[in-house]
């Protein structure tokens, strides 16, 4: 007798199951109104390729900074800079995509995001040479923004479209200051390097990577 309510039980609960798969399998997909998605197209497309740059960029930051903790090398100051450069630039992407997913942006697959981001160098010989391609490569995401805000001010000629002013403060607001920031702190630095490569020679990158171990740079 238990071993045929043993049985009955396991035969229970495999149906159970089964029709519990069953009823997810054919859940009916939710229709959800799309009248509050209202980016136009052509400043989606420019937000979505900005995810890659950000990206791009920390990873450069991140080559960077290994680059500069190998023992080789031993700049610890260069590497603790770059490696936080790559955290803010990974939070950057973060950023932009929680943006799309607010505005409903964002319905496919993550990963068409993210298309192997790669780093601009692996190696530099010297500081004063990171710090150089830091300036560009800080200049050319400047670039990227300011162009994704020309394109959101005025995506096309269609009636529909429309000036996107929430996006376009946005970037302004949050992205641009901290990018002219960014970009006169380097120029800072580079400037402050140059002299003490020439007053101390090679001394002056040593002691360059001090200070900004220990955030004596102002």
């Amino acid at each position: 007798m238990k071993i045929m309510q043993a049985i009955i039980f396991v035969i229970a609960a495999i149906c159970a199951h089964s029709v519990t798969a069953e009823l997810q399998c054919k859940l009916p997909a939710v229709e959800i109104p799309k009248r509050w998605i209202t980016m136009a197209e052509p400043c989606t497309l420019k937000m979505r390729a900005q995810v890659q740059e950000e990206l791009n960029a920390a990873l450069t930051y991140m080559a960077m900074g290994a680059h500069f903790s190998r023992d080789t090398v031993n700049r610890p100051g260069f590497a603790k800079m770059f490696f936080e450069s790559a955290s803010e630039e990974r939070e950057h992407a973060i950023k932009i995509i929680s943006y799309l997913l607010m505005r409903g942006e964002l319905t496919s697959d993550i990963s068409t995001l993210i298309r192997n981001p790669e780093p601009l160098h692996e190696r530099w010989d010297t500081g004063f040479e990171a710090l150089t391609d830091a300036l560009n490569l800080e200049s050319n995401v400047t670039s990227k923004i300011r162009d994704i805000i020309t394109v959101c001010e005025n995506p096309s000629k269609e009636e529909d479209a429309f000036n996107d002013y929430h996006l376009v403060d946005y970037l302004s607001g949050d992205f641009l200051e901290e990018q002219y920031k960014g970009q006169k702190d380097l120029a800072h630095k580079l400037s402050i390097l140059g002299k003490m490569l020439d007053n101390y020679g090679a001394l002056g990158e040593f002691l360059f990577d001090k200070k900004l171990l220990y955030g004596e740079l102002f």
